[in-house]
């Protein structure tokens, strides 16, 4: 059986929780920070577990986490 390669901008993006479920950043939080409030701007910086639709997909593109 071969190896299997791992997505490397998907190794990036994605992170395994101490559960075992795939965690991710949450958009909105790059630019444009000026008007959108302290409170949003610490809620954006969360991590957030990623729907169980998409996890397949993410676990295909990390074989080995």
């Amino acid at each position: 059986m071969p190896k299997l390669k791992t997505r490397r901008s998907a190794a990036k993006r994605f992170k395994r929780s101490g559960s075992g479920k795939f965690m991710r950043r949450k958009a909105n939080k790059n630019h444009i920070l000026e008007h959108k409030t302290t409170t949003r701007k610490t809620r954006l910086s969360q991590m957030a577990v990623v729907n169980e639709r998409d996890a397949e997909n993410v676990s295909l593109m990390l074989p080995y986490s």
